[in-house]
């Protein structure tokens, strides 16, 4: 996998509590199909041997659409399937440790709600931040806020791809777009709604023509 080529544009998270209710594997599937470039697995409550399989599933289908797979925290599990990569959080493994066990290869993104930790995960070899949380958001607990201005800010500081995160749905994209951010990572905004493709379908377009406005 190319580092340099990864599209963090539409970058989709999941949340076991939103896919119980659903068919998970046709659900993704639905998201895959409708423009999403980028896959974390955040199945949180999940035994390790229950993580595992899912994480071998999810692979496969991720890989069927040529889409890159982040496993959430996991080092161990993406090494043990393959996955093109590893998202760690605050209180994880540290980025350098990640790298000796995963090596160059694999993508590690670090979340960051400053601009010391953003500059940090850089210094440490990250290859991407997602920073966050912008809005109000229920798929995840004890989130720190980061503004607009923060975001905007930490973008043109460091060098590495910055995702923002938290909250964002069709209304207030645009805004988080106009900030320079190289992707969006969304839960809600994708896998409630009625029709996942659809719903990528609108957020894409939506980033495209922001993108443009702004050339």
């Amino acid at each position: 996998m190319d580092k340099q080529r990864v599209n963090y544009q539409l970058y989709l998270l999941t949340d076991e509590k939103i896919l119980e209710s659903r068919n998970y594997i046709k659900t993704l599937e639905e998201a895959l199909s409708g423009g999403v470039s980028l896959v974390q697995l955040r199945d949180k409550k999940l035994s390790a041997n229950e993580f595992f399989h899912r994480a071998f599933e999810v692979h496969q289908l991720t890989q069927k659409y040529g889409v890159p797979l982040i496993i959430n925290d996991r080092v161990d599990v993406a090494l043990a399937i393959g996955a093109e990569g590893v998202h760690l959080g605050q209180q994880d493994l540290p980025v350098s440790a990640a790298s000796q066990l995963a090596g160059h290869k694999m993508l590690i993104g670090v979340s960051a709600a400053t601009l010391e930790e953003a500059i940090r995960a850089e210094v440490e070899g990250a290859d991407y931040v997602g920073v966050g949380a912008l809005y109000p958001t229920g798929t995840k607990a004890n989130t720190r806020t980061v503004t607009l201005d923060q975001l905007k800010i930490i973008k043109n500081t460091v060098g590495l791809p910055v995702v923002a995160i938290g909250g964002i749905c069709k209304e207030n994209l645009a805004a988080v777009i106009q900030q320079g951010v190289d992707g969006v990572a969304v839960v809600s905004a994708v896998l409630k709604e009625e029709s996942p493709a659809k719903a990528a379908e609108v957020l894409n377009q939506i980033i495209d023509e922001t993108r443009r406005k702004q050339i």
